[in-house]
């Protein structure tokens, strides 16, 4: 059985009690517009206030990855308007925001351009049009001879604003078809526009969830079972709430399956709860994961691989068995990528504020739709009797797709009666993530007389996310088990096998998803075939991408870029990989030296097409955002399980690259006129990869484990 993400992720919404609503949208939250006089609602995308005040709604949260900039250049280039006059807010719950490509209200996948190439350019123009239209209803003229320009429609002699005109146009029916503007006529979409968020970050006003305040709340902090999926056994709350400013204790879950229990301090602040925290007395029952080690979860996935029945990726092309038994030289490699962590910098917090049957939540979430159905389920009430507001969020790299948190919000401001900020530690979220899940990649290839593969055979064993998020069925197909699983290379024989196997630990979508792990197994390995056949890699690499042109050109920009082939400083290495991802084709190279058992990352040249760039300066945001995110993974970031609890707690254990140790990055972007592709995530996947291969061409030494540092130590 398969089945697309899309599917998947609409399924689950609706099953986690989402209830389709009507198009009208009452009301909206986030970054608000300050507009004077009445609000106008042409369509579900644009507002035009009476003082030509032009507000986006957003259907993408801003996690600092620019769609707060991006989006509004869309509308803004169909209105003919100046972006630095566009205000954002982020949707509320509707199914109006639903992301097209995920089939939810989801920020996440690197889909947040690719979903509104057309439905924001269409939004403003049908705008633009309506505006148009009401002006030449009211000067009783054709419409062909005004324009709109600068936020002015005129012709004739005659002119009005926007905002003059607003009421009048969102009375008009919305026009179903609209003339977009060709792509040599943009003024702003192509160009590197600094971004509108900015300004609000740098002095302090912009609103992020650890900001938010409404009248009357108070604080919670949560003490949860130290075990994954543990329950309150019995707890001595009395020393708590004899403390200053405490309000109650209460106990809670965070909804998910069976769920990890905990307590919630509720204090008139924070301190106070924190403070109270440290004098709970509480008996833990570990439950079922109490002996779950991360050694057990290695040897049970490993064990599945004899015992359940794999699920094809895809059909099998040729016959890889045959293909890899005729062969003159067979390469077989197993790679292995851990646990880990997202860690966004502002840890899991929201505002629930409880009255009757209707909940407020004001917060950071990926995931409007999931948090009101959640909590609607929690409660007991219908899916529009909670409403979301939505901060800006300090980091989410997949971690705020779950919602947790804003169940516990909920469930203790239910408990007590008030609007309630509840806000995790640091080492909260450390040790109740929803993490990546680790996987194991093992490969297989038989290669010709020229040195090229004959037959390829690739297999991963690993947990489902989507089971355990949105309860795909087993024996399913789980598409982001299995991104970047084919590599783009001409192989006459192939076999791609997923096995499915739950280890324990409750898992995430973390940036990159599984092309991270995927291609880290497929771009080494294929540097393995290239050592193997004795050949260059990246000749190697692109004597089988003669039908891939987008990968060859990327993969010659990079090498080209980086000097691939020329002499280096002395102790300094090359590395590469390539990767299609979300509709990104890039490649990386890398030039590292090692030193006492470390590795020091000097340089990572990108070449990347992404297609059509909306804004190229937040693209070349983002694939720096990725290469750093994805590195200290890569080297150094890993979390490991005893007892069935997570053994790190803070970054002093966790450790991320530091500043100084950030390498140098050059990107090209790469011109091109195809459909936008995400540049979120794939540079997170790449880095991986080629700083693996980096470290073959330095020591010797194939390293087939993350962390690579770890890794190198012990091969």
């Amino acid at each position: 059985m398969t089945t697309t993400r899309r599917e998947f992720l609409k399924s689950g919404a609706l099953a986690s009690g989402v209830a389709v609503l009507s198009m009208y949208v009452p009301g909206f939250g986030g970054q608000e517009a300050q507009a004077a006089g009445s609000m106008h609602t042409p369509n579900v995308w644009v507002h035009i206030a009476d003082d030509n005040t032009v507000t986006l709604i957003s259907h993408m949260s801003e996690m600092g990855q620019g769609v707060h900039t991006s989006l509004p250049a869309l509308i803004a280039e169909e209105l003919n308007v100046d972006i630095t006059k566009v205000k954002v807010t982020t949707a509320p719950a509707n199914p109006a925001y639903v992301n097209g490509l995920l089939g939810a209200q989801i920020t996440g996948g690197s889909t947040s351009i690719r979903d509104a190439w057309e439905k924001l350019r269409i939004g403003g123009a049908q705008v633009r049009t309506m505006l148009v239209q009401a002006a030449a209803n009211k000067w009783g003229v054709d419409a062909s001879s005004l324009t709109a320009e600068n936020g002015v429609v005129s012709g004739g002699g005659k002119s009005a604003t926007y905002g003059e005109l607003a009421g009048a146009a969102a009375s008009i029916p919305v026009p179903k078809e609209v003339k977009l503007k060709d792509a040599s006529e943009f003024r702003l979409v192509g160009k590197a526009v600094p971004r509108l968020d900015l300004p609000a970050k740098l002095n302090g006003t912009a609103e992020f969830g650890i900001d938010a305040k409404v009248p009357g709340m108070v604080y919670a902090t949560v003490e949860m079972a130290p075990a994954i999926g543990g329950k309150v056994k019995s707890f001595d709350a009395s020393k708590a709430k004899s403390m200053p400013g405490v309000i109650d204790v209460v106990k809670i879950a965070d909804g998910y399956g069976e769920g990890t229990e905990g307590l919630a301090v509720v204090a008139d602040s924070h301190w106070h709860a924190l403070k109270a925290r440290k004098a709970l007395k509480v008996e833990w029952d570990a439950g079922k994961n109490a002996n779950l080690s991360t050694a057990e979860m290695w040897k049970t996935t490993m064990a599945a691989e004899k015992s359940v029945a794999p699920i094809k990726i895809r059909p099998d092309v040729g016959d890889a068995n045959g293909a890899i038994a005729g062969a003159k030289k067979v390469v077989k490699a197993m790679y292995q990528t851990p646990i880990v962590a997202h860690q966004p910098l502002e840890p899991m917090n929201m505002i629930a504020d409880v009255k009757g049957d209707k909940c407020e939540l004001t917060g950071p979430t990926q995931f409007q739709q999931g948090a009101q159905g959640m909590v609607a389920g929690m409660l007991g009430v219908p899916p529009e009797n909670v409403t979301v507001r939505t901060t800006y969020l300090g980091g989410g790299f997949g971690r705020r797709v779950c919602v947790d948190y804003a169940v516990q919000a909920a469930a203790i401001s239910k408990a007590v009666g008030r609007p309630v900020r509840m806000l995790w530690t640091r080492e909260d979220d450390m040790k109740h993530d929803f993490y990546r899940p680790l996987g194991i990649q093992r490969m297989e290839a038989g290669l010709g007389a020229d040195g090229k593969p004959v037959g390829l055979k690739f297999q991963l064993s690993s947990q489902s996310i989507t089971q355990v998020l949105f309860g795909l069925p087993k024996n399913t197909l789980d598409p982001f088990m299995v991104e970047a699983a084919v590599a783009p290379y001409a192989i006459p024989s192939t076999s791609h096998d997923l096995i499915i196997h739950d280890t324990g630990v409750r898992v995430g979508y973390l940036r990159a998803v599984s092309h991270t792990m995927n291609c880290f197994a497929n771009e080494c390995f294929m540097d393995e075939l290239a050592h193997a056949a004795g050949k260059d890699p990246v000749e190697y690499r692109l004597s089988l991408l003669e039908n891939e042109p987008r990968f060859a050109n990327v993969l010659k920009i990079a090498a080209e870029k980086a000097g691939w082939g020329k002499k280096l400083a002395k102790g300094r290495s090359h590395g590469v990989a390539l990767m299609e991802g979300y509709g990104t084709y890039m490649a990386q190279v890398v030039e590292i030296s090692i030193s006492g058992g470390d590795v020091k990352v000097h340089k990572v040249t990108v070449a990347c097409d992404c297609g059509h760039m909306v804004n190229p300066g937040i693209v070349e945001q983002q694939l720096e955002s990725g290469i750093i995110y994805g590195l200290s993974h890569a080297l150094y970031s890993e979390n490991t399980v005893e007892k069935g609890r997570i053994v790190q707690s803070n970054f002093n254990d966790f450790r991320i690259l530091r500043q100084n140790e950030s390498p140098v990055i050059e990107i090209t972007l790469v011109k091109s006129s195809e459909k936008p592709g995400g540049t979120g995530e794939p540079s997170t996947s790449l880095i991986g990869a080629a700083v693996g291969n980096a470290i073959f061409a330095a020591s010797g030494k194939r390293v087939r484990s993350m962390p690579l540092v770890k890794g190198l130590k012990s091969a």
